[in-house]
């Protein structure tokens, strides 16, 4: 009995703490690309403009922390021109076996998001929302990313109230920028 356990415990202390929690070799895969910083075109609801992004690993590679500023110059919606901006903390949660992010904005639609391996592909990213803050208890919206290539993508979010179906809130195609 006691070798038993001897050998149990040395075959358990082994395994990498990934292979205990069924992590993925990379669970960054998908997403690994965005590291870096890209400049866009907006357009969608709040009207056209530019934005600004920066993505960076922090807390030794636990977490991906993207910042966006947009500008939207004088226009219908905005008379007097309008700079928003927001933050989102992509991280691997072991619970879901997925990436899932965070998103804090100035206008409160603040949200966690999961990542659909089903609906996605290497191409085609989709991020769904698990929680929405200031939102009708019914709203869905989803984050997906058009992978054009290493240094260009397109970001669209989509939001859907109750059975209503999805609609672009946004649209913004990135290109990466240089150095």
């Amino acid at each position: 009995m006691t070798k038993s356990v001897l050998a149990l415990a040395c075959l358990i202390g082994t395994l990498s703490p990934a292979q205990a929690q069924n992590v993925p070799s990379d669970p960054w895969a998908p997403v690994r690309f965005l590291a870096g910083e890209w400049q866009g075109a907006i357009s969608g609801d709040q009207g056209t403009g530019t934005a600004t992004r920066r993505y960076r690993f922090i807390l030794s590679g636990q977490f991906l922390q993207e910042r966006n500023m947009a500008n939207f110059p004088p226009q219908t919606l905005h008379p007097d021109g309008s700079v928003t901006s927001h933050a989102s903390f992509l991280a691997y949660d072991t619970a879901r076996k997925a990436l899932v992010f965070r998103l804090l904005r100035e206008d409160r639609f603040n949200g966690m998001y999961a990542y659909s391996a089903t609906k996605s592909t290497p191409s085609r990213l989709v991020f769904e929302s698990v929680q929405l803050d200031a939102a009708p208890a019914a709203t869905k919206a989803r984050e997906i990313l058009e992978v054009v290539s290493p240094t260009e993508h397109v970001e669209i979010l989509e939001v859907a109230e109750g059975d209503k179906p999805f609609t672009v809130h946004s649209r913004i195609q990135f290109k990466r920028r240089q150095p």
